[in-house]
């Protein structure tokens, strides 16, 4: 039998093209899918999908409990603060003298930490998808030690 010529093996099948990969990432580079997994949707498919590759799976649940963490953290701040500004006015106008000032400081104080939080919430998640691009296990503070137990169950 001649072997084929470079760049043509002939891998068993009638057109000679590769097996097909029987993985949901259909021949994705694992560290693309785990970087990309840190869209919330995507980590949730993929870590309900992919059964074998834990390096994939630990960056998808920890992408889902990164979300779910940032969703809950946001809704409390956002009810805290609206609640607030509804009971005592945006300026604390519904309150008199230095108590407005307090109350008002406090309401704008919450909205102020909401955009914090959601900006350092966005650097965190951008910052652990390119750790992920990158090939590395790397942890968020206590989300990443859940999604690890999660994963090696």
């Amino acid at each position: 039998m001649q072997n084929p010529p470079p760049g043509q093996q002939n891998y068993g099948t009638p057109s000679g093209s590769p097996p097909q990969s029987s993985s949901p990432l259909g021949g994705m580079d694992p560290k693309i899918a785990a970087a990309i997994s840190y869209i919330w949707i995507v980590g949730l498919i993929f870590f309900f999908l992919e059964k074998e590759n834990k390096f994939v799976r630990f960056h998808a649940m920890q992408s889902i409990l990164f979300g779910i963490a940032n969703s809950v953290i946001m809704v409390v701040l956002v009810i805290l603060a609206t609640i607030l500004t509804v009971v005592f006015g945006i300026g604390g106008a519904m309150v008199g003298g230095g108590v407005a000032t307090l109350v008002s400081l406090f309401v704008w104080l919450i909205w102020l930490l909401f955009w914090l939080i959601a900006m350092a919430m966005f650097v965190g998640l951008i910052f652990a998808a390119v750790k992920a691009y990158q090939g590395q296990m790397f942890k968020l503070p206590v989300i990443g030690n859940m999604a690890e137990k999660i994963v090696n169950k």
